[in-house]
This record gives C-alpha cells, sequence and structure tokens, in this order.
C-alpha cells in the first residue's frame, strides 16, 4: 500500500514527506508477519528487490534471509541514501547493493536473479504488466517472483460512515489520475500471466483489527491507512472532490474505526509466480 517512488510511468500521490517516510516504516512494521510469512531466500541468492523507497520492506526482507546477496532498485537517488541509512540502524550486519535505476530500463543482463520481490509499486505503474515482464527478463528461468498489493474496494469497517467512505473514494481517483490503480490487488494473477508468468498463486492477506487488538487497530487502521488516505487531503480539496469539511468528517471517522467499539478489515494479494524456462 504505497511505499515505493516510483519507476517511470505512473505518480506518487502521496509524496514524499519525512512523515511519508515514517508511515511507510509504521506500516512495514505492523504488517511484517502478515506479509512476509512465507518468504524467504536460500542463503546464496541472487535476490531483486524492484522499487524498493526509503527501505521500508528492505529490512524485512534481509531479517528473514539474512544470506541472500541483495539488491535494492529505485529511480529515486534520495529514496535509496534513506534506505541505506535506515538499514545500516536496524541491521548493522547487513549487505546489500544499491541501484539507481528505472524499472523500465533496468541496468542488469538476463537471468541475473534468481528471486525478485516486488511490494505496492505496481498499484503506481501505468503499465504494471509491461514492469512485470521486464522484470521476467533479469529472472533467471525457473526463478521466483513474489508481488504484494492492496485493494481498496476491500476496506470496511465499523462504525459505517459515508464520509469515510468518501473520502477513501477520492484517494482512489487520485490515484489513478497520476496512473495508478488502487484495486490492483484483485487483478494481481491475472496480470502475472499475462506478463507470462507460471504456476502463479494468489493469497489473501488479510488485516482485521477491532478492540481485541488495539495495537494492530493504533498501527495500522490509525497510523498506516487512515494516514494514508489523510494524505491527500489538500489534493482532494484542490481537484474538487470534497470540501475541507467533508474530507476532514471522513478521516475522523476513520479515526473512530480504530477507537474501543471500532472495527476495520482490509485485504492484501501475495502473489508467487515462476518464470517459465
Amino acid at each position: 500500500m504505497e511505499t515505493t517512488t516510483m519507476n517511470g510511468s505512473g505518480g506518487y500521490v502521496h509524496g514524499y514527506s519525512g512523515r511519508e517516510a515514517r508511515r511507510l516504516g509504521d506500516q512495514a512494521d505492523a504488517l511484517a508477519a502478515l506479509l512476509h510469512d512465507g518468504t524467504a531466500y536460500p542463503p546464496g541468492s541472487r535476490v531483486l528487490e524492484a522499487g524498493c523507497g526509503v527501505g521500508a520492506q528492505t529490512v524485512h526482507l534481509v531479517s528473514r534471509s539474512p544470506g541472500v546477496r541483495l539488491t535494492a532498485v529505485d529511480l529515486s537517488q534520495a529514496s535509496l541514501d534513506q534506505a541505506r541509512a535506515g538499514l545500516a540502524a536496524a541491521v548493522p550486519a547487513a549487505r546489500v547493493l544499491w541501484r539507481r535505476a528505472d524499472l523500465r530500463d533496468l541496468p542488469f543482463p538476463d537471468a541475473a536473479f534468481d528471486h525478485v520481490f516486488v511490494c505496492f509499486v505496481l498499484e503506481h505503474l501505468r503499465d504494471p504488466c509491461a514492469a512485470l515482464a521486464g522484470l521476467r527478463r533479469v529472472l533467471r528461468p525457473g526463478g521466483t517472483l513474489t508481488a504484494i498489493e492492496g485493494d481498496h474496494g476491500s476496506a470496511f469497517f465499523h462504525p459505517d460512515s459515508a464520509h469515510a467512505r468518501a473520502a477513501i473514494a477520492h484517494q482512489v481517483v487520485l490515484q489513478a489520475a497520476a496512473g495508478g490503480d488502487a484495486h490492483l490487488g484483485r487483478r494481481l494473477g491475472p496480470l502475472l500471466a499475462e506478463a507470462g508468468y507460471a504456476r502463479v498463486g494468489v493469497e489473501p492477506r488479510t488485516v482485521y483489527a477491532d478492540g481485541t487488538r488495539p495495537a494492530l487497530a493504533r498501527a495500522f487502521t490509525r497510523d498506516t491507512f487512515t494516514a494514508m488516505v489523510e494524505s491527500v487531503r489538500d489534493e482532494a480539496v484542490a481537484a474538487g472532490l470534497a470540501t475541507p469539511a467533508d474530507f476532514d468528517r471522513g478521516v475522523a471517522d476513520l479515526r473512530r474505526t480504530a477507537e474501543p467499539g471500532g472495527t476495520f478489515h482490509y485485504t492484501f494479494f501475495k502473489a508467487t509466480a515462476v518464470n517459465p524456462p
């Protein structure tokens, strides 16, 4: 759900503020067990993280697969610098090759990697299928790709609120205007098949937070999802999608779902696929 600097043909609707970088780190930490469960690579494997952004997911990749030869790429040198510093603080012994690169024109030979990991990137690209095909080129035959995306259509909550649902819809519209698709999770499997991958499998990874899980309600419902929606307030108002009062009401109602008596549900989709011989 929006973690990376975009690599061509798309835009990152949430911006690149320090606040957004912190949100991305909080999100990755809150969802690490849910999203990274089942992802571990053998020591010595050549792994590419495509679109690493500020390194929010990189920390968890190297923690779960400490012996891999990880290359992390992003279009933004500033994001790469931040990712490098963050990883050095979190996992001092980790060794990562950081490369500034565009996903549309990766500077690696064919079959350079055994595994590719791409998380919350495809939803921001105008042509995610082309990006997946480009990743296939640098993935060896028989190598695996893991992709994770969210789907804002899976968000539902209590107490229900028309203002909250409208605020989410405004974020979806703005992301589409920037060239992305906040509903991409539901079509992740077909995209991988269209890009030529084989043995495609997709699993829903559902977040549900209520009063019995106050830490998750705070970390995900309030500090991740609601903060993400709130980050597009000025753009939504400027575009005439909402009045300031209506958007603020929507954000307040979303925050209410993280409080006692509230509930919040969201589904991520995690896909794995193989590059056929």
